[in-house]
Formats: C-alpha cells, sequence, structure tokens
C-alpha cells in the first residue's frame, strides 16, 4: 500500500511500526538555495525522534515549477533502514538525529 498522496502515515519494519509525517517541503533560501524535503520519523512508543533529509528535486534546480511530492511505503522504509544503521536509537533520549540520504532514501 503507497500512499503516494498523504503527508502522514505508518510503516512497518522488521516488525515495528513507525509513523511518519511530512515536516518541510522543498523550499528556497537565500543563504542557501534550494533546500530538499525532511521526513519525520517516530517508532511507535519511542522518545526520540529521526529526521530524514532528502536532496532538493533536480526540477526545482533547472528552474521547472513545483509538482507534487512522491512519497511512498518503500521510500519511507528505506528510510527507516537508513536512519537505525547510522545509528538512530529510537527509544534513547535526546534531540531528534538528523540524517541526509538520496532521493531514493537510501
Amino acid at each position: 500500500m503507497a500512499n503516494t498522496k498523504s503527508n502522514t502515515g505508518t510503516v512497518e519494519v522488521d516488525g515495528t511500526r513507525y509513523d511518519w509525517h511530512l515536516q518541510r517541503e522543498p523550499q528556497h533560501t537565500d543563504a542557501e538555495g534550494w533546500k530538499g524535503m525532511t521526513i519525520s520519523l517516530l517508532q511507535d512508543d519511542a522518545k526520540r525522534e529521526a529526521l530524514l533529509e532528502f536532496p532538493a528535486p533536480k526540477r526545482l534546480l533547472k528552474g521547472l515549477p513545483r509538482g507534487r511530492l512522491q512519497i511512498d511505503d518503500a521510500t519511507i522504509t528505506r528510510g527507516v533502514r537508513a536512519a537505525l544503521s547510522a545509528g538512530w536509537e529510537p527509544m534513547s533520549r535526546g534531540k531528534p538525529m538528523v540524517f541526509t540520504v538520496d532521493s531514493e532514501g537510501n
């Protein structure tokens, strides 16, 4: 089941449920240029959030108009696995951990 039209959802990765939501859409800043979207992840009953930062879509870098963001369960699942392998410990306390991923969520 793909969540291509929603900005929130839940995925199950290795038997654990993770809630996600779109925290920031791609945006342009004067200082940094285009910044990609950010997805917030939180494991059920956990305390520490992970933020996945995606690169800005190439169409925006080329000056083309914005289009609908395509977020699907497979991309979120890859992002969860990438964050976990990079050291995210959802049950620990502290500030959200930020992870930069590629356009596929790896």
